[in-house]
């Protein structure tokens, strides 16, 4: 679209994080616009996975997190051998899913992320039933091979959106801001426009 940018039309299927089974299939138009921000996304998906068995797993999730007799606090998210402890698998479940959301607003048609490691981590302990946890999160982005520290904070509760605020740093870009909300499991992605911390 000459005014407006380049548009891509993808088929493409969702698999569990966990057991990498398939769990739909997705139809998807993005546009890259000319401009630095985001790409418009239009998507619908059909889940072959029962929405009730997401929301129960999700609720495992939760659950294990909420058992913690003591604030979680990690580092170092999987370690140097690409191991993660079983304790911390849900915290890094969570990281993988909030910055997602990072990796999509920072994308452009010619650069993309994944994300390499949880540097650190820190829960935050609440008086209402949501979890909170502060992340550092450090992005490999390609195709500059350069790696990217974001903290991030992340805000949850099953049956509700994934909360996400957070600011990037890098060597050649110095301080980015950004929040958003994103839905837990997946259910779509919905954005709030707000302050930073």
């Amino acid at each position: 679209i000459p005014e407006s940018g380049h548009k891509y039309y993808l088929q493409f299927t969702t698999e569990d994080y966990k057991s990498r089974e398939n769990v739909g299939s997705c139809l998807a138009t993005v546009l890259y616009p000319k401009t630095k921000s985001p790409p418009a996304v239009n998507i619908k998906c059909t889940y072959t996975k029962d929405q009730k068995q997401i929301q129960e797993e999700d609720n495992r999730v939760y659950q294990k997190i909420r058992d913690q007799t003591k604030p979680i606090i990690g580092n170092n998210i999987p370690d140097s051998y690409g191991n993660i402890e079983p304790a911390l698998e849900p915290v890094w479940a969570l990281a993988v899913a909030g910055s997602s959301y990072i990796m999509w607003e920072k994308s452009m048609e010619n650069l993309g992320y994944f994300m390499a490691q949880v540097k650190s981590v820190k829960q935050w302990i609440r008086k209402d039933d949501f979890i909170e946890f502060d992340y550092t999160v450090l992005l490999h982005e390609i195709p500059t091979q350069e790696i990217i520290s974001c903290h991030m904070r992340l805000t949850w509760l099953p049956g509700h959106p994934l909360k996400v605020k957070y600011f990037c740093a890098s060597e050649n870009q110095g301080l980015e801001y950004g929040s958003g909300m994103e839905s837990g499991s997946a259910a779509g992605i919905l954005h709030e426009r707000g302050a930073n911390f």
